[in-house]
């Protein structure tokens, strides 16, 4: 007999104090229970019982519960269950501490046993499930909650949180005459992304808008691809590619890994007034804050990590890592067989480094590196020590396997 009652998966981050100490949103378990809330995150304004529409999107400590949520629906999904409900009435979020919980999980379908309860909630409804709704249960045709289907549901949801608009619900009317039927085919056989760059037709009308949701819904200023580069690509393949393809959609471990990598392009605004404070990099010579607008100055480190494959080669790991002051070095950037998520260790959650600029020059410090060495010059960098940034330095950060090689490039002016 399926339970009942207030069942829920609580994950949580853990003492999270400061952008500095992003990474650690990859530390924690589904046992963790969440403590702290992060000093020098924003608060919603006294009185007004709501979150703005302006403190959301993409910053660090959005990322941090995302990431939670992408793994507890990866940990159900691989054993072989699936919510079947998945939507904002059934994540709990804490968008001050980056904490998260999923709840609702008494509805689980499990193949062979307990078929779904319910088809879903609008809004995160698959499309094939949308387009099958009319037909019986038992015809084959009809398509029911399971894995893919949770699939387009996380993929929605993370969308939302990271830009406050839903990603289908555009300005294309399909039936005027009958809004049941219009919703239906918005949602289901003629679903289309709001984003697509091939077809315009379901662009967000700004007409339609009310004043506080043509910040985050003006998608030429916020286009998807401010998320970045890994989290874009996963974006495409839900809205376009798996939309009306179940089998093509992003898994839950794809978009924890996505957004972990994310979270390390993630960089500090230097204007004080943004509302956003944070953003991704947007891989030019001349970054600049999609929010404010704010173009960034001076010279901007990036360590491009490296490791070794096949016969000691160094090849790119697709992983890159933006440099602000007290921003961390920790297990996994020196070593790609070390992954971040909730089977790390006590030790490898210590920090090994930092990054600071001290009298007009980046440094990299070593805390807990034994291994640390200046590539280029040969030369060890003890512990206690300090290496400067320069554009083009190799700096082998670990010669176990595994162990990481960072090329630094300066970016800006």
């Amino acid at each position: 007999m399926r339970t009942t009652g207030s069942v829920f998966w609580r994950l949580a981050t853990k003492n999270i104090s400061s952008s500095s100490t992003a990474r650690s949103i990859t530390n924690c378990s589904i046992s963790e229970i969440g403590k702290k809330r992060a000093s020098g995150s924003p608060r919603p304004p006294t009185g007004t019982g709501s979150w703005p529409r302006k403190s959301g999107g993409i910053g660090w400590i959005t990322c941090a519960y995302v990431i939670l949520i992408a793994r507890a629906v990866k940990r159900l999904h691989a054993a072989g269950l699936a919510h079947s409900d998945l939507s904002y009435k059934n994540v709990l979020v804490d968008p001050t501490g980056g904490n998260a919980c999923i709840i609702d999980i008494d509805g689980l379908v499990v193949p062979g046993k307990f078929p779904p309860d319910v088809i879903g909630t609008p809004d995160f409804i698959a499309p094939e499930v949308v387009e099958t709704a009319h037909l019986d249960k038992s015809d084959p045709n009809r398509h029911l909650p399971c894995i893919d289907t949770d699939r387009h549901a996380l993929a929605v949801l993370i969308y939302m949180y990271l830009f406050l608009r839903h990603p289908l619900r555009g300005g294309k009317v399909h039936d005027p005459s009958d809004c049941q039927k219009d919703e239906d085919l918005s949602m289901g056989e003629k679903a289309l992304y709001v984003e697509h760059p091939l077809d315009r037709a379901n662009r967000i009308r700004r007409e339609d808008l009310k004043p506080e949701e043509e910040f985050w819904s003006n998608t030429d200023d916020l286009p998807y691809t401010i998320a970045g580069p890994y989290l874009s690509k996963l974006f495409e393949r839900a809205f376009m590619d798996g939309l009306h393809s179940p089998d093509k959609r992003p898994t839950a471990d794809e978009w924890e890994q996505a957004l972990v990598k994310t979270v390390d392009l993630i960089q500090p605004c230097q204007n004080t007034d943004c509302a956003q404070k944070w953003y991704v990099f947007d891989n030019t010579r001349s970054p600049k804050c999609p929010f404010c607008k704010t173009p960034f100055k001076g010279q901007l480190p990036i360590l491009n990590l490296y490791s070794t494959r096949h016969g000691g080669k160094y090849l790119p790991d697709n992983h890159r890592l933006m440099v602000y002051t007290g921003q961390s070095l920790f297990p996994w950037h020196i070593n790609r067989l070390i992954v971040p998520n909730e089977r790390l260790t006590p030790e490898q959650k210590k920090r090994v480094g930092y990054f600071s600029f001290h009298k007009g020059k980046w440094l990299l410090v070593n805390e807990r590196m034994n291994e640390l060495l200046d590539a280029s010059t040969k030369t060890a960098i003890r512990v206690g020590s300090a290496v400067e940034l320069t554009d083009g330095l190799q700096v082998l950060l670990s010669r176990e396997h595994g162990g990481r090689l960072a090329v630094v490039q300066l970016v800006g002016g």
